[in-house]
């Protein structure tokens, strides 16, 4: 009719409030790309609850229960890996591929994805949801400011990026879904059910998560060591981060073209590996609960899985709970740290610790900036870097005090679990399956916080930022 207009941006027809909803998630998305993403993650979660819950998806023909269905959401969403209950026998087939396609699109990362569904609502990668998505490829994620000279990943590469995210997970787990298979058949598993069982290993390994579909877990391959090397390499694979995988893509062995924060990513990562798997194996070799039992070459080669593991992977060929102390507190330190920036591991993540190491270092040299391989490192990320631990540490100190509370558990055993699932690792003592309910909601909590990002829930929560444009007088306070 002559002097109708339509909405260009709203879908045309529907009820008036389905356009005012689409046009609010629109407006979310342009003007806080942060609670957006909190808000895609949630609804993600509590779609994947109501799923959960439904009958169908359990392997008795019962609703599972609330605390159960949410726990195993939120560790599905977040690619944690922990859960309340038998993985492998509580779930139904349907069970088993929502847990599959879950971990999936979390292991796309919060930042991200919100991206990429932004892009629907709004048709167009505007300039702020262009600062999100370069944000989440650098030390800074969703930090306010302006975008620096050190950003990882420039505007203009921005849609480049987000496609090396979905081809890089599709390729990455057909990959080693492929090379899986034929090690499964090896060690004697039915070729029907390592036609199934082989992919879901792909990506419970590249995304982190950690979750077995067989109930003897990694028990029947404790020997084949290609089925365990391929499994810490998707490990390593999803825990470097995207952008490092956009940027080794692009410049591939031409060490001297890597970008900085891919330089400190592979570097810190290598080192943590490798001082990870001797500690290990000081501490453990006479375990007889763990490595005591084992041969050289066994001890060796699983000292080094273990510190794959810890980093974030969540597989375990040894009874975690069977550690010993100080093993113990050495996997809460490589728990705690992560992996690499918008990757689908968790932690407070590789290039905080960097950076953090690098201050500590310059400090100690009396240099005046910060500086590694003929970069200069701003101040502003080392902000960040320290509102990343304070926060992280914060969260973690919380719920092991209320966890412990709660249960009366041992101390130690708690915040291995707790860090484990704030750093979206998936190992546990054993603890996790046996909280009350109570407890269960606040470590759920805990492991949306840690997947989410401390410095992307301080932003979305936060206020708007307002500008300063006076300086106040300068007073030094003793520190130290």
């Amino acid at each position: 009719m002559a002097g109708t207009t339509v909405d260009a941006r709203a879908p045309r027809g529907g009820p008036a409030w389905h356009r005012r909803v689409f046009s609010a998630l629109k407006d979310l998305a342009t003007a806080s790309p942060s609670r957006f993403a909190v808000l895609i993650f949630s609804a993600l979660i509590l779609l994947f609850t109501a799923l959960f819950s439904l009958p169908i998806a359990a392997a008795d023909g019962r609703p599972t229960p609330l605390a159960d269905a949410l726990f195993t959401a939120v560790s599905t969403i977040c690619v944690t890996g922990l859960s309340t209950v038998d993985m492998s026998t509580h779930w139904s087939p349907f069970g088993h591929v929502l847990v599959y396609i879950g971990v999936n699109v979390g292991a796309m990362g919060v930042l991200t994805l919100a991206s990429i569904l932004g892009l629907v609502i709004a048709k167009r990668l505007g300039l702020r949801a262009k600062l999100l998505a370069a944000g989440d490829s650098n030390p800074l994620r969703a930090h306010g400011g302006p975008v620096n000279e050190g950003q990882t990943v420039r505007l203009g590469e921005v849609g480049a990026l987000l496609s090396t995210v979905a081809l890089s997970t599709l390729v990455i787990e057909a990959a080693l879904a492929i090379l899986i298979y034929p090690t499964m058949l090896a060690s004697g598993i039915d070729p029907l059910t390592a036609l199934w069982e082989a992919p879901f290993y792909s990506a419970m390994a590249f995304t982190n998560t950690g979750f077995t579909p067989n109930a003897e877990g990694l028990i029947p391959f404790e020997q084949n060591y290609l089925f365990m090397t391929l499994l810490m390499t998707g490990v390593f694979l999803g825990s470097i981060g995207f952008p490092v995988i956009f940027a080794l893509a692009r410049q591939r062995w031409h060490l001297r073209r890597w970008t900085l924060h891919a330089k400190l990513t592979v570097i810190t990562t290598t080192v943590l590996f490798v001082v990870g798997a001797a500690a290990f194996l000081i501490l453990e070799y006479d375990n007889p609960k763990t490595f005591g039992s084992m041969d050289a070459w066994d001890t060796t080669f699983q000292a080094f899985f273990l510190s794959a593991m810890t980093r974030s992977g969540g597989f375990a060929v040894v009874d975690v709970g069977s550690l010993g102390g100080a093993s113990l507190v050495v996997g809460c330190m490589l728990m705690f740290v992560g992996g690499g920036s918008a990757s689908t591991a968790g932690g407070i993540k590789v290039t905080t610790l960097a950076v953090l190491a690098l201050a500590v270092w310059s400090e100690a040299k009396g240099r005046q900036s910060v500086s590694a391989f003929g970069r200069r490192i701003p101040s502003d990320v080392q902000r960040v870097a320290l509102s990343v631990v304070a926060w992280g540490a914060t969260i973690v100190a919380l719920s092991t005090i209320v966890i412990t509370r709660m249960t009366g558990a041992p101390v130690e055993d708690v915040l291995f679990d707790v860090i484990s699932g704030f750093a979206t690792v998936g190992l546990s003592t054993g603890l996790t399956a046996e909280l009350p309910d109570p407890a269960v909601y606040v470590m759920a909590a805990t492991m949306f916080m840690g997947r989410v990002g401390t410095v992307t829930l301080a932003a979305a929560v936060a206020a708007t930022s307002r500008s300063q444009l006076y300086s106040l007088p300068v007073e030094r306070p003793i520190v130290g």
